[in-house]
């Protein structure tokens, strides 16, 4: 299978990240929806990454959508996720904070390096800033209340969280202050430094 898309990104990231920790071999090839959007428009009409080219050929998007493919690849016994309800619920809370704050990161680097400065709507980059940093707050404050395991091993809310937070960091760092969010930034050292992560870095 093959992964197409950027480190850079995100979403291309976590599903690398992701599919290493569960064992689960893809071919990355580095294609940018800018510099080569006509290459990457050949593999997916749609031109979004990730991508994920099937061995029979079938296309797959979405970072969430393609790691539910690979979940079910690897096998209920090795997840990402908790088979405990409660504990999958807050997963799933601390995925969809992570992500929206990849979201928000995204349209405010958009916003501030595609669009001419002089067409800049500064009320909805303000909206935005705020929507980013509610996110970030919010995942504070769950870590406030149960920390993340750091034994040496990542699950997919953690994952999430520190692909997020190093891609605010890259982007916009005047947004990821880790005094504002010292358990979020201590966190992402942390996964920073497992292998997984260290073996894929940020292009």
């Amino acid at each position: 299978m093959k992964l197409i898309g950027m480190l850079d990104s995100p979403y291309v990231r976590r599903v690398a990240i992701s599919a290493k920790c569960l064992g689960i071999q893809l071919e990355h090839q580095s294609v940018s929806v800018f510099r080569h959007f006509e290459q990457f428009q050949q593999i997916n009409p749609v031109v979004k990454a990730p991508t994920l080219v099937l061995d029979n050929g079938d296309v797959l998007i979405d970072s969430t959508l393609i790691i539910d493919y690979l979940e079910a690849l690897a096998g209920t016994g090795n997840s990402l996720m908790p088979a405990d309800i409660d504990q999958r619920v807050r997963s799933l809370r601390l995925i969809g904070l992570a992500l929206a704050a990849c979201e928000k990161s995204v349209q405010l680097y958009y916003e501030r390096t595609l669009r001419p400065v002089e067409i800049q709507f500064e009320p909805w980059v303000e909206r935005v800033e705020g929507q980013l940093a509610a996110a970030y707050l919010a995942l504070e404050r769950e870590l406030e209340k149960q920390s993340l395991k750091t034994d040496g091993s990542i699950t997919q809310d953690g994952i999430t969280l520190a692909v997020a937070w190093s891609f605010t960091r890259l982007v916009v760092p005047e947004q990821a202050d880790a005094a504002q969010f010292p358990r979020i930034a201590a966190y992402t050292a942390y996964a920073e430094q497992l292998e997984e992560f260290l073996n894929t870095p940020i292009e």
